[in-house]
């Protein structure tokens, strides 16, 4: 069994990672994804291996919530329905990184599929609580054609379809970093602009 004090090895690497990873850091890079350790129940006492699968919900949860909430606001935000229809289409990349670590090769097939479904059914569950919330506006009096506008682009722009840059099944691609391609991860923190002449 791998011994936890000092330097925890693999299990030390994928919770430091998973750290930086859940908010969005600067060090959960693709290259640093691709180096994580492959990890084996085995190889740990039962108690710290259900503390490492605590690790990895509680990031892809706190993951989860931050693309939520960057999603809500951008949606709010949008002046018209392209840009809508943008915002869905970005979050939807944005949540590739989420899918592939999910997916990452390194994680025990069991843990995986649940890792997956997790995802996926918080994905389903963000979608429902969108168009549900349109169902709530309507009771409430607001504008029937912007709501039906609305719902049309939220059923064209489904979040549950994977981004251009998704891994394809079977696939195991590491995660993407953050802003790669011609999207973003809107869960991602804002990066600094650097100008030169």
């Amino acid at each position: 069994m791998n011994n936890l004090w000092g330097h925890g090895g693999a299990y030390q690497t994928w919770t430091q990672y998973l750290r930086d990873w859940s908010t969005g850091g600067a060090a959960a890079t693709a290259e640093a994804a691709a180096r994580l350790p492959r990890l084996r129940p085995d190889d740990y006492h039962q108690d710290t291996w259900a503390r490492f699968s605590q690790h990895l919900t509680d990031a892809f949860d706190r993951r989860l919530r931050a693309w939520a909430k960057a999603l809500t606001a951008a949606l709010e935000a949008a002046r018209d329905e392209f840009d809508a229809g943008r915002a869905l289409v970005q979050a939807r990349t944005g949540l590739d990184a989420v899918r592939a670590l999910a997916a990452h090769p390194a994680l025990p097939e069991d843990l995986r599929k649940r890792l997956a479904d997790l995802v996926e059914g918080q994905i389903t569950g963000f979608q429902e609580q969108l168009e549900a919330s349109l169902d709530r506006a309507a009771r409430g009096g607001s504008d029937p054609r912007f709501l039906e506008d609305r719902r049309r682009t939220l059923r064209e722009n489904p979040l549950t379809t994977a981004g251009p840059g998704a891994p394809g099944p079977g696939t195991d691609r590491p995660a993407p970093a953050p802003g790669e391609g011609w999207s973003y991860d809107p869960a991602a923190p804002a990066r600094r602009r650097i100008i030169t002449d």
